[in-house]
């Protein structure tokens, strides 16, 4: 089976202005270092659809949602926040990001891929139960896994970010429930400045200093999440790919490679494998550095494709 590769026109139509660093440059990124390596080529592309207002609102606050839509502009920029704007495409854009994560769940436990690669954005992460941060509006990731629980019954599904800022959006939906463990690795202090503290068996956090690099980044992988995950045996994977870690990134003080995350890729294959018949879906978060987000997504798609094969 092949690797599944969900997308939509919307996405590089959102646009936050001028020299904001969640550009439509990110997905002409992606396209490109997938083209280096020919992963292009063995990928299986899927328009993604859009979400029902219903699925994002399994984890979303109801008038979070219904004031977000009736915020979307029809011309012009809308600010949310000093980070975070809506331009008349975005809410589209979200709503087809968040839908790429539905329809990719879908594919994946129907068996008609070996897993899936959500290239959308706005990104996810950072968007809480009832607000939008971080240029973040819907929580792609969760709404995915919260798909999974809800339309086909798993109770144990696992959700593993490497994005160089911690899933606080994620940690806030899914807070206290018994059928997810979080694990996130993050640069820490840094954006959204979280607390370290973990929950055995629930919340799993990788605190890394600024200035890491990828052997105490793998190593922090090895002692917290490969274990965690063994006692949970997830019955599928999420994964929040950013590669805002990478040393290149304007955006933070870590030092990982392309090469790192190939590697924490690898590993989370061979759990997916172990424990869920390989079933992965891998959302795109964050990743600023153009050239840096190429060689690292590409090398990400190129892993999960192996795996598939």
């Amino acid at each position: 089976m092949t690797t599944a590769y969900f997308s939509h026109d919307s996405s590089a139509l959102h646009d936050m202005g001028g020299g904001h660093p969640e550009s439509p440059g990110r997905l002409i990124a992606v396209e490109k270092g997938m083209g280096v390596v020919g992963v292009d080529r063995r990928v299986q592309r899927h328009e993604a659809p859009a979400a029902s207002v219903e699925a994002i609102k399994r984890v979303h606050d109801s008038g979070y949602v219904d004031e977000l839509m009736a915020f979307a502009p029809r011309e012009g920029l809308r600010q949310i926040d000093g980070d975070t704007a809506m331009n008349p495409h975005s809410l589209t854009a979200a709503l087809h990001g968040a839908g790429a994560a539905i329809a990719a769940t879908d594919a994946v436990i129907a068996g008609q891929v070996a897993n899936a690669f959500c290239a959308v954005r706005p990104p996810g992460h950072h968007a809480e139960h009832a607000r939008a941060m971080g240029f973040c509006f819907f929580d792609n990731v969760a709404v995915g896994a919260a798909h999974a629980i809800a339309a086909h019954g798993l109770s144990r599904v696992a959700i593993l970010d490497f994005d160089v800022h911690h899933g606080n959006g994620t940690e806030d939906v899914f807070r206290g429930n018994p059928n997810v463990l979080f694990c996130s690795s993050y640069q820490n202090p840094l954006f959204p400045f979280t607390t370290d503290t973990s929950v055995p068996g629930s919340l799993i956090k990788s605190p890394l200093r600024p200035g890491t690099g990828g052997h105490v980044f793998r190593k922090a992988i090895e002692r917290d999440w490969l274990p965690a995950l063994d006692a949970f045996a997830p019955e599928m994977i999420f994964i929040s790919a950013g590669f805002d870690a990478h040393r290149s990134d304007p955006l933070a003080d870590l030092l990982l490679e392309a090469d790192d995350f190939a590697w924490v890729t690898e590993r989370i294959t061979e759990a997916a494998a172990l424990y869920c018949d390989g079933r992965i879906v891998s959302t795109l978060e964050g990743g600023y550095a153009l050239d840096a987000l190429a060689a690292s997504a590409a090398v990400h798609i190129d892993t999960l494709s192996s795996a598939g094969e």
